[in-house]
């Protein structure tokens, strides 16, 4: 049998982890992220299209040197960021500063590698099929029952075929 001493340091050592746990699995809702709204003239490097008629839906890239590009949604952001040597030459991931997502339930400015971004939902963006962005696993679990969304995926989650297939119209 263990001794007293040796039990009070496992529960000590098992109350440590427990706190841990509790906090790590607290803290998952994205960062507020402060970003200068778009200009009335700012356009999507993507698609062309003016982003400031669409303030529920602008992502941004800031750039190191404070340069920042606006997008019309998290959609073509995230076409932005797999192809970033065509949109900004001389730039490349490493010259990011923040990248940024507007909270569709909160519509504040997030951190986009710490979104949950639903697809196949019945809300469609100013392009039609998009990531709606959502600041917690919380919100985006609400926002799939409420709208039928189809996936909740992560930033690391967003690939080239995701983003082909809500241009198709058949994202899955």
């Amino acid at each position: 049998m263990a001794s007293p001493f040796f039990q009070e340091i496992v529960m000590r050592l098992i109350c440590v982890l427990l706190l841990s746990l509790f906090l790590f699995a607290a803290k998952t809702e994205a960062a507020e992220v402060v970003v200068a709204p778009p200009g009335p003239n700012s356009v999507c490097p993507v698609c062309g299209m003016f982003v400031a008629k669409y303030p529920e839906w602008v992502a941004a890239v800031v750039f190191k040197d404070g340069h920042t590009h606006y997008f019309d949604g998290a959609k073509d952001l995230f076409k932005f960021m797999r192809d970033m040597g065509s949109y900004a030459p001389g730039h490349g991931p490493g010259d990011l500063a923040i990248v940024a997502v507007t909270d569709y339930y909160g519509v504040k400015t997030l951190d986009a590698r710490g979104a949950f971004f639903v697809i196949g939902s019945d809300v469609l963006g100013p392009m039609g099929h998009e990531l709606v962005p959502l600041a917690s696993r919380q919100d985006a679990d609400e926002f799939m029952a409420d709208h039928k969304g189809k996936r909740i995926l992560t930033f690391d989650q967003v690939g080239a075929e995701i983003l082909r297939g809500l241009d198709k119209g058949s994202p899955k």
